[in-house]
């Protein structure tokens, strides 16, 4: 059951609830604890997700598209849910590049806010992502990509903290005796990032990022970082009334160098 706007009430897991919108043929937003999937006419066009590089990162930190290019987008199209389309016909980005990294985002940030199941907690009727049309996808096939993964990760090391939490290194091997791909991503891990803020660095799509470093796990050579202090309980995404870019990204705090040494140090003396 949901209220006039779009509330959900019952719990109901976001899969089942992206299955009936699918057959309503339904367009807007579906947010849950981990992101935001945006429907058009049913079929999936857009997921977001906090703990995955957004499609912004991916085209700039890989050299795609220079980072103006992304900024004069959304600046110029942003209220219009065009974003994609501007980068296309200014230039800026070839067609078949921009829907290859879109979908590398989309199924990304599918696999956190889908792979486990959590409830559903707010459908915003009509609500349109910023980026526009690039490339939908049916919601099964969202569905079952994102169950493939959970299975892959799972049998190659079965604990998921290591997705999103910060992780160390523990004492082993030099990057250089590891494959190259899984050295380079040894390389960036610094017991401060996490497995998407890794993705970022390395200008890599998040699942592959995390296959390389369940794989690490496995071998012994990187753990997640525990907490100090249990987290706060993080607020659901949510969508604007008017959709519109996110803001630029503000500089990151500074961590506590001098703690997050003291804990490394703890790790590598264990």
């Amino acid at each position: 059951m949901t209220t006039p706007t779009g509330t959900l009430r019952t719990g109901e897991p976001a899969s089942a609830r992206l299955g009936t919108l699918a057959e309503q043929g339904a367009t807007g937003a579906l947010s849950t604890e981990t992101g935001i999937v945006y429907l058009a006419a049913g079929h999936v066009v857009h997921v977001e997700s906090a703990v995955t590089p957004d499609l912004g990162d991916l085209l700039t930190h890989s050299g795609a598209l220079a980072p103006d290019g992304w900024w004069e987008a959304i600046d110029q199209a942003g209220r219009r849910c065009r974003v994609g389309r501007q980068l296309v016909d200014s230039g800026h980005l070839a067609a078949g590049a921009l829907e290859l990294c879109h979908l590398g985002a989309l199924f990304d940030a599918a696999y956190f806010v889908l792979a486990h199941d959590g409830p559903a907690l707010r459908f915003r009727p009509g609500a349109a992502h910023w980026l526009g049309a690039v490339r939908s996808v049916p919601v099964d096939t969202v569905l079952r990509e994102s169950r493939r993964r959970r299975e892959l990760l799972h049998r190659i090391w079965p604990e998921p903290a290591v997705d999103r939490a910060p992780l160390a290194r523990v004492p082993g091997p030099d990057a250089a005796d590891l494959p190259v791909r899984r050295g380079r991503t040894l390389a960036q891990v610094d017991g401060v990032r996490t497995a998407a803020q890794i993705a970022t660095a390395l200008a890599c799509r998040t699942f592959h990022t995390l296959v390389e470093l369940r794989r690490l796990a496995a071998a012994g050579l990187v753990t997640p970082v525990a907490p100090l202090v249990p987290a706060p309980t993080s607020a659901p995404a949510t969508v604007s009334a008017e959709p519109g870019p996110s803001p630029r990204p503000a500089a990151p705090d500074e961590p506590d160098t001098a703690l997050l040494r003291r804990l490394l140090h703890a790790l590598e003396a264990l």
